[in-house]
């Protein structure tokens, strides 16, 4: 299993105390089981202060969560231009 990306998320709580969210993009290539091809997995792992969760993905369901934050990214890039654009009118 290889990291192939951190994503690190410092933030403060009502006490003013630091914390620290990381999600990690974790990945195991394709193999041969039983002489047969087998899918690689992609594992997100969110890990926080005070524990961790993991989910594994296969490649599809990667590629659609992929693919679904790329859309809401983009969109939300675009409500943000065009509100500067309000902005500066």
């Amino acid at each position: 299993m290889s990291v192939e990306d951190e994503i690190i998320h410092w933030w403060k709580d009502e006490k003013g105390e630091n914390h620290r969210n990381c999600l990690r993009i974790e990945s195991e290539g394709p193999q041969l089981a039983n002489g047969f091809p087998r899918d690689g997995v992609i594992t997100v792992r969110l890990v926080n202060t005070v524990s961790q969760q993991a989910i594994k993905l296969n490649p599809d369901e990667a590629l659609r969560i992929s693919t679904q934050l790329l859309q809401v990214a983009k969109e939300m890039l675009n409500q943000k231009r065009a509100l500067w654009a309000q902005h500066e009118e």
